[in-house]
């Protein structure tokens, strides 16, 4: 496990980047699949990650409570070397109810965690529709808790949705969330 912290070079306001990809359901998503939604929480994570498993419940409860967001996990990893990640372990995952997002995503090229700049599991990306697009609102931690076994006493994604859902900018320092290296497969 080596910790990384988000650096990504989307800014706020800046738009979505594309995506088409497969979903743990064999279904295909793009933006397009979610436009009928006021935010768009898209997070790159994975199955083995101690950080990223340490989100789930909340992951879970947002997609649960929100009914105006879609909370989208992405799971860009390496699954030839972390075999925990791969597409038949993702439906495993979402079968038992471990994960309960709108979508769990494949990213098998990777295309598209480049695209998004993310660099570690969890990397939260909220997007408000302004103009039937999905601009950046937000990028940062979901929550104060540091490490996997700390229990959280702020949630910030909580702040974050809610001031999108007032139409309210989002008053948030954006500081980087922290989790495991993606697991690139060039590398």
């Amino acid at each position: 496990m080596v910790l990384k912290e988000s650096e990504s070079e989307l800014e706020a306001g800046d738009t979505a980047p594309e995506f088409e990809l497969e979903g743990v359901d064999r279904e295909t998503y793009s933006l397009e699949s979610f436009t009928d939604d006021e935010a768009l929480l898209v997070v790159f994570t994975c199955n083995h990650c101690p950080y990223a498993q340490a989100k789930f419940d909340l992951l879970n409860e947002l997609a649960d409570e929100y009914v105006d967001v879609s909370v989208v996990g992405i799971n860009s990893n390496d699954a030839e070397e972390y075999p925990d990640d791969s597409f038949e372990r993702m439906q495993e995952f979402v079968t038992d109810g471990r994960i309960d997002y709108d979508a769990y995503l494949r990213d098998e090229s990777q295309a598209v965690a480049r695209s998004y700049g993310a660099v570690c599991t969890p990397d939260p990306f909220l997007f408000a529709r302004e103009d039937g697009k999905f601009r950046l609102a937000y990028h940062g931690r979901l929550d104060d808790a540091p490490n996997p076994d700390d229990e959280p006493s702020r949630y910030q994604i909580r702040e974050a949705i809610d001031a999108v859902l007032a139409d309210e900018a989002v008053d948030l320092e954006w500081q980087p969330s922290r989790g495991c290296s993606i697991k690139w497969n060039d590398e």
